[in-house]
């Protein structure tokens, strides 16, 4: 039997082919690279994600509107995206995400979950990609000069107004000061029973509900949601606009704060006032990423935006009740100062990279709040252990025993 060995085709001659996208920062760099994902321009602020897996959840996760994500990892859509995966959870799938920055590009799919090609995927969804960076110079000049607004560009036939793009990514706003909530939250109420995915099994359902708890959405991630129905949840989820007066006439257990983007004090505007009026009721709380921010808001403290924000699923955090270390997911550009919190608000939890506050409780009442993603297991289920604690406080509401944080 004879065999064809087809010849490995020769490399883009770029002064024949142009190259197709481009990312523009404000300070007037232009960057070329290759485009892939939807076509034309958009906005936001450039941050970088040090995760070595997990893309498809990364460019899915709502609390990354309003940026343009650059990967660190170089090999990117190599084993596909699949549809259970996603994390947005507003029926649109739309995270927000205004577009990607990648080293390498992206492959054929190599993994027996996959069901569509990362191009496909992100055309789909309104994604915007770059190919070809080095994005290792990029991340470098981020880390020592903080995060950009840029613009990020696909037009196949390599074509721009790159005086339009210098002047749309410098006259860009920033996130400071803007409420992104809108844009992801839900349009109306929902429930929800689907649990933690295990192997051979996927995703099993809550039938049996211990507690019944309200998840206010300002971005939320649909493994959070699992996660609180694997605590024994029914959820009732409601969006970001939602009163106090909503939350309490659903007679819930108890009130969780979704993560979500954005400047936590733009969106704790219509937030905050609601927050304050949950904490008072009584109800355990229990606050995520922007969440916590508010949380904190809502208690008298401050927050502030970092100089190139936490993006990664490798960052120790130490709970001080506890005194173990977990490796944590994290995705904020904002952060709680620490130096603000005022008396009877403890800190629960402080990153081990810059020391900066991950964690709160309320002294005396049945309310806490985190920085980073328990649900993404980085660790891989260091920080599951929350859920629990949040469950035991809707049991000790109730009476009822508790049940060991960590089995």
């Amino acid at each position: 039997m004879s065999t064809t060995i087809k010849p490995r085709p020769a490399p883009p001659d770029w002064s024949v082919e142009p190259t197709t996208a481009r990312l523009v920062l404000a300070d007037g760099t232009v960057i070329e690279g290759e485009g892939l994902g939807a076509t034309g321009s958009a906005v936001g602020e450039v941050c970088f994600n040090t995760a070595i897996t997990g893309y498809q959840e990364i460019l899915s996760d709502p609390s990354y509107a309003g940026q343009i994500i650059t990967f660190t990892f170089p090999h990117v859509g190599n084993v596909g995206t699949n549809t259970e995966d996603s994390e947005t959870s507003n029926l649109a799938m739309r995270s927000g995400v205004r577009g990607c920055v990648l080293r390498a590009s992206v492959t054929e799919p190599s993994n027996y979950r996959s069901g569509e090609h990362l191009d496909a995927w992100l055309k789909a969804r309104g994604i915007i990609a770059i190919a070809g960076i080095d994005t290792r110079a990029l991340t470098a000049r981020i880390r020592e000069g903080g995060m950009p607004n840029g613009v990020i560009a696909h037009e196949p036939s390599g074509k721009f107004d790159i005086a339009k793009l210098k002047a749309d990514a410098k006259a860009w706003p920033g996130l400071i000061g803007m409420d992104l909530v809108p844009d992801v939250t839900c349009g109306q109420s929902y429930t929800w029973d689907q649990m933690r995915w295990a192997w051979g099994k996927g995703y099993g359902r809550q039938e049996g509900p211990e507690h019944h708890v309200v998840a206010i959405d300002y971005g939320l991630k649909r493994n959070i949601l699992r996660c609180l129905a694997s605590a024994g949840a029914r959820v009732t989820v409601l969006p970001a606009t939602a009163t106090a007066e909503d939350v309490l006439a659903r007679k819930p257990d108890g009130v969780f704060l979704s993560n979500g983007p954005g400047d936590p004090a733009a969106t704790g505007v219509y937030a905050v006032p609601q927050i304050r009026k949950l904490v008072a009721s009584g109800l355990p709380v229990f606050g995520i990423c922007l969440g916590h921010q508010m949380l904190a808001l809502a208690l008298g403290a401050r927050t502030s935006k970092m100089h190139q924000g936490h993006h990664g699923a490798n960052h120790p955090v130490k709970d001080n009740t506890t005194g173990k270390v977990e490796i944590t997911s994290m995705n904020h550009g904002f952060a709680v100062d620490r130096d603000s919190l005022p008396a009877g608000v403890t800190e629960t939890h402080v990153s081990l990279f810059d020391g900066s506050n991950c964690g709160i409780r309320l002294d005396g009442k049945p309310v806490f709040s985190v920085q980073y993603h328990p649900e993404a297991s980085p660790g891989p289920q260091d920080s599951h252990y929350l859920f629990v604690r949040f469950a035991n406080l809707m049991r000790e509401r109730a009476g009822k025993p508790a049940v060991p944080e960590r089995q």
